[in-house]
């Protein structure tokens, strides 16, 4: 039982020093692109809509016209944007009000 509580302990850490690097090397990578101007933004279009609730517990839905999200080419999200890759995915969003 000791052994593998150990065992476990040792590879909590090791994956969260493996997400750790690759956050950093991703985080280094991306800066180099801003200094260097290397087109470290894009930009994706996003339709976005609001689902009300109404008083009988049907859905309305509202709809707002595209619009352009700016986004960082990169594995994670930095600077308050999200990656490019997770919003060509998602170019639709659902508003739950």
């Amino acid at each position: 039982m000791n052994r593998l509580s150990a065992c476990l302990k040792r590879i909590l850490v090791a994956a969260i020093l493996m997400f750790a690097v690759v956050y950093v090397g991703d985080y280094i990578l991306f800066r180099y692109r801003v200094a260097k101007s290397r087109e470290p933004y894009g930009v994706v279009r996003i339709r976005r809509y609001y689902a009300v609730t109404t008083k009988n517990g049907k859905p309305e839905y509202y709809f707002d016209p595209p619009t352009d999200q700016t986004c960082v080419r990169s594995l994670f999200g930095h600077f308050g944007y999200p990656p490019c890759w997770y919003l060509m995915r998602h170019t639709t969003q659902e508003v739950k009000m």
